[in-house]
């Protein structure tokens, strides 16, 4: 063969053999088939087999399987990012004249959404006050298709009553999706709990690192894989082996980095509850957050992301330069990465609530936590107590 050839079609030429404790890097848009009749052109690469890169390589298919299992689903899908898992759940479950409920404590993205794209399609989604419980039954519609749940809620860390929520759905035949990133998918069971559809930000516990974008949604049954993954298909939501190679890397140690997260993070909440200049402190593993009986019955844990309150003589700039006096935490959103991150949210919108600038979210990091708490403390005399 002339070397061009060559070049473009070389043959395989090391050693068969290799094995490896990683799982390979499979990257690829082009499946071949052996013969023409294999042809097929199809999604559900795990049941037909391989047809097109954009539905998943053998990497990405494994991330996807590792969360199933770590979940209990029925099937996971690989998504490129936390919203993207969002809105194929919205895509898939509603149409124009349906009407969803999202809480509205849910990740701000996701209200976006809501009011923004979904809203030009006809889709009409409506915000409740996430501590409702079974008397979301008042909500539900003969056109509702969809309740979101989110618990812990973002940033107010609202932990919602999802058993009764999923009760008073499920009789008028309602579809309930978790936002299940606080838990990594392991310190809530939401298929345990009656939720029929799961999601998570990889972004954030799996991937661990702030370095990748990554989402999946898992579904409890065929019938929700069937309808979830014809949107799937059609949406092209294509992910990056690469990424799903750190992911799949990434859970490797995430029992270990959850566990060090949970213990160093409970150790910094307390120390803020006992700050003069603090009125609440939002973490659900501690009394102070709305919520905290259904976190004591239904989760086998916490994690790193919470917030407080400063009390109400803490003027806005105060909590600013509290916050530009920080040295190890770093001013940036996201969390469950590796570094420590705090953020003020100067105009979070809750109804009959006004924070008025003085609500804090913090993620603990993998630092040592006593310097994290040296570093709160010598930023809290910008504070005027």
């Amino acid at each position: 063969m002339h070397w061009q050839t060559k070049l473009t079609q070389p043959q395989v030429l090391s050693n068969p053999g290799f094995k490896s404790l990683v799982t390979p890097t499979y990257r690829g848009s082009t499946v071949l088939f052996e013969k023409q009749s294999d042809v097929v052109d199809g999604w559900d690469q795990k049941q037909n087999g391989y047809s097109y890169g954009l539905y998943g390589t053998p990497t990405t298919i494994e991330l996807a399987e590792r969360i199933a299992e770590l979940e209990n689903a029925h099937h996971t899908f690989t998504v490129p990012g936390g919203q993207a898992a969002i809105a194929l759940v919205y895509l898939a479950t509603c149409q124009s004249g349906s009407h969803a409920l999202v809480p509205y404590s849910a990740y701000g993205p996701n209200k976006e959404m809501a009011q923004g794209m979904l809203k030009n399609l006809g889709i009409e989604v409506e915000a409740y006050d996430p501590m409702l419980g079974a008397d979301i039954s008042h909500l539900i519609r003969e056109n509702t298709t969809l309740i979101w749940v989110e618990s812990p809620g973002s940033v107010t860390m609202e932990v919602q009553d999802i058993p009764a929520i999923c009760v008073e759905a499920h009789k008028s035949d309602v579809i309930v999706a978790l936002d299940n990133t606080y838990a990594a998918g392991v310190h809530f069971d939401a298929f345990g709990h009656n939720v029929d559809i799961s999601i998570q930000a990889l972004t954030k516990y799996v991937g661990g690192h702030s370095d990748l974008l990554l989402g999946t949604v898992s579904v409890n049954s065929e019938k929700l894989k069937e309808k979830v993954g014809a949107t799937f298909k059609q949406l092209g939501l294509a992910v990056s082996p690469d990424d799903c190679s750190l992911a799949l890397r990434g859970l490797q140690t995430l029992a270990i980095r959850l566990a060090h997260l949970e213990k160093s993070t409970l150790t910094v909440a307390h120390w803020i509850a006992e700050n003069p200049n603090v009125e609440q402190v939002l973490h659900p593993a501690l009394p102070s957050c709305p919520g905290h009986e259904f976190w004591k019955r239904d989760f086998t844990g916490s994690s790193s992301v919470f917030s407080f309150i400063f009390k109400d003589y803490v003027s806005a700039l105060e909590v600013e330069n509290f916050i530009n006096s920080l040295a190890l935490f770093k001013i940036g959103m996201s969390w469950g990465g590796v570094t420590s991150l705090a953020l003020v949210y100067p105009s979070i919108e809750r109804p009959n609530k006004d924070y008025e600038g003085r609500l804090v979210r913090l993620n603990i990091g993998l630092e040592n936590t006593d310097d994290l708490i040296l570093d709160l403390q010598q930023a809290m005399q910008s504070v005027t107590s």
